[in-house]
This record gives structure tokens, C-alpha cells and sequence, in this order.
């Protein structure tokens, strides 16, 4: 069964993939949204929701800054709440190294934006009283907060269906080719062509780009979260581990979200995923280090989500040399924060607008085949 041509269709339906077919959509493109699951079902769905600048890189600090903006505005533009809340943020050091480490760059931050303070342990634990003694230094950040990712899909399809894009959930890709001047795409008993092609898929960005011939190199890393019984009020900040190791925050219905990038174990092909236990306990020690009453909380459960990188860990976000019409969105550490505005920049260079601020040149890779994880760091 083949279909009429569209202008454009994305693969892809995450936070980067919707929010680059929504525009496109809004400014009187014809667009498709094919996901394999379901909209914001992966990285975009199952992260710990944190929205926060002190734990971007210093690069991003400006591209967040305004995605920020574009968070607090969902509720109101999709008709769905989302759970954001900016109820502000601390980033922890427990050490002297720590906190060197933190004061260099929590400054760069600053130069590049964002409005952090450095604090003592006696001001951090002023505005966070559930901290521990073990803290030696902290960062403030008025603008970090969160929201619930288990919603964002619910937001984002009623937008692209308001916005006439063709969503198609649950579609598995069987081919990708050129077609003349433009792309099909064949998945499901039906054939889709559009003259520019989006690839949206995260982890699994390589895989599309290499059905086309052309080559990124893209790992991933497969994320863990805990989630505990619903508590009484104990955490009134995000909080963010200095190094990285550490997502904390109390969700309005009394759970906590414990995160910060510890592994679990999977492979790609299959998406399918296993708790790393050893990993787990660190990440549950750090918790409760940094907020002690979180001893007497019980496991409710965990969860996974595939997270695509390249070498320098910043967002890809262009067209491809190799092929023309064909552009490229996503991963990148942070992608939650920053996907919103990312996504509208892509929008705005495929509709030939000047953008607001540079896109990130996925050619910037071209002879590079990759780069190893980087070593856990163990607390």
C-alpha cells in the first residue's frame, strides 16, 4: 500500500522528534510521526524527570536556559499537566576535591547564564533541611525543577494531533531508502514518502543512518531509576551529586526518584534490559548519604532507558552532508532539559529560518568511529 507524499516524516517520537514535527507542522508542513512504541516511550519517558542547570554542560547552559521556558508553557499549550515544578536545586560536594571541582565549574555556568550561587554546608542545609552533615559544599540554582516523564508522550501526542501531524504509534520500520529526491519509508503493510526524512531514534540513531549509508557514532548507556514508597514530605529541592552520580527529588505524591546515570545491562537489538544490583545499592548509598530519612524508605521498583551519546557528549542536531533532505536530532546528556528548544531549532533550519542559536553539526564526526563508555565512578 503506498501513501501520498508527505513534505516531511520523522522517525522518532520522543521529546526531539515531537517537538521538531510539531513545528514543522504548525507552520503549514505535512508531517508524520512514526514511533516503533509510543510517543516519549523511551529516554524522553523513562528518565527521572530532573530539569536542571547545574548539571548541563557549560555549552548547553544557554540552549536549556531556554528550554526552561518552553517547559513551563506545556501545561498550558498541550492542555495536559505535566508535573513541572521549578522549586530550585542543589548540586552537593561531600568532599574537598569535590567541592574544587564544583567552584571552577559552577563559574563557567555562571559566565554562561545561569543564575547559581555557591553556598556552605550551613546555607545548603538551610534550604534543603533534610541534607546530611556529609555535605562540604553546594550550588543553588532557582531555576531547576522537574517534571513527570511518564507524561510527557500524553502532552506531546495531543499537541501533534491538534497540529494535524499524522502520528503513528507502534510502527515498525521494515525499510528505508531514498526515493528520487526524497525518502519511503515501509513499516506495517504501508509505504510513506516525504521529501525530507528526520531521524529522531536515540539510542538507535546509528542504526537508522547506517540503512542510509551514512555513519555516526553513537553508543549508549542504559540508565537506571528507583522510585520508593510514597514518603511524608522530606525533599523540597532537586538535588544533583557534584560529579554526577546522584538525581534526588520528591515527586507531589510522596514518592522519590533516585537517579544520576547508574548502569543496568541490555542490548539495543532486542531493548531489552537488566537491573545491575551492584550498581543499584551504590546509587541507593549515595540517597542516603545525602539524605539520610530516606534509611527507613522502602523499594518500590526500578526502571530502564536507553541513552544515545557520541564522543563529545553534546547534542546532534542538523543535516547530514551525505544526504541531502536527511537531518539528524538527539542524543545527548541532558536531552529532557533541552529537548523542547533543540527541537524548535531543528524546525526552524528546515523551514529556512535563521535560528536563534547554532545547531550542532552532526558532521563534526566524520572519520571518528567512536568513543568508550567512560568509567563509572564509584562513591
Amino acid at each position: 500500500m503506498s501513501e501520498r507524499v508527505l513534505d516531511v516524516i520523522v522517525l522518532g517520537g520522543g521529546i526531539m522528534g515531537s517537538t521538531t514535527a510539531l513545528h514543522l507542522a504548525e507552520a503549514g508542513m505535512r508531517v508524520a510521526v512514526l514511533d516503533r512504541r509510543g510517543l516519549c516511550s523511551s529516554a524522553s519517558g523513562v528518565n527521572a524527570g530532573t530539569l536542571s542547570l547545574l548539571n548541563k554542560r557549560v555549552g548547553l547552559i544557554p540552549y536549556a536556559l531556554r528550554s526552561l521556558d518552553l517547559w513551563e508553557t506545556m501545561a498550558e499549550r498541550s492542555g495536559v499537566e505535566v508535573g513541572y515544578r521549578r522549586i530550585g536545586g542543589l548540586s552537593i560536594a561531600f568532599t574537598e576535591e569535590e567541592a574544587e571541582a564544583m567552584r571552577t565549574h559552577m563559574e563557567e555556568k555562571r559566565q554562561a547564564g545561569a543564575p547559581i550561587e555557591i553556598v556552605d554546608a550551613a546555607r545548603a542545609r538551610e534550604l534543603e533541611p533534610s541534607l546530611s552533615s556529609h555535605v562540604v559544599l553546594a550550588s543553588f540554582c532557582p531555576f531547576d525543577g522537574f517534571a513527570n516523564s511518564a507524561l510527557t508522550g500524553l502532552a506531546y501526542r495531543k499537541m501533534l494531533l491538534q497540529a494535524r501531524v499524522d502520528v503513528r504509534e507502534g510502527f515498525e520500520v521494515t525499510a528505508l531508502a531514498r526515493d528520487g529526491d526524497g525518502f519511503a519509508v515501509t513499516g506495517n503493510g504501508a509505504t510513506l514518502r516525504a521529501r525530507r526524512l528526520v531521524m529522531a531514534g536515540g539510542a538507535w540513531l546509528g542504526t537508522l543512518t547506517r540503512n542510509l549509508g551514512a555513519s555516526l557514532p553513537v553508543r549508549f548507556r542504559i540508565n537506571q531509576v528507583a522510585v520508593t514508597e510514597r514518603c511524608p514530605p522530606t525533599i523540597t529541592r532537586v538535588l544533583v551529586h557534584a560529579l554526577g552520580l546522584l538525581t534526588l527529588k520528591q515527586s507531589t505524591n510522596g514518592t522519590v526518584l533516585i537517579g544520576g546515570g547508574w548502569q543496568g545491562s541490555g542490548t539495543l537489538d532486542e531493548s531489552r534490559t537488566e537491573v545491575v544490583m551492584e550498581n543499584l545499592i551504590g546509587n541507593l548509598r549515595l540517597a542516603q548519604h545525602t539524605i539520610p530519612a530516606l534509611a527507613k524508605t522502602r523499594l518500590v521498583r526500578t526502571w530502564h532507558g536507553f541513552e544515545g551519546f557520541v564522543p563529545d557528549y553534546m547534542p546532534l542536531a542538523g543535516e547530514l552532508n551525505e544526504l541531502t533532505n536527511a537531518f539528524v536530532v538527539g542524543c545527548t546528556r541532558g536531552g529532557f532539559t533541552i529537548g523542547p528548544y533543540v527541537g524548535k531549532l531543528l524546525a526552524e533550519h528546515i523551514l529556512g529560518k535563521e535560528t536563534e542559536m547554532p545547531l550542532f553539526d552532526p558532521n563534526r564526526f566524520q572519520g571518528t568511529t567512536g568513543a568508550p563508555l567512560r568509567p563509572a565512578v564509584e562513591f
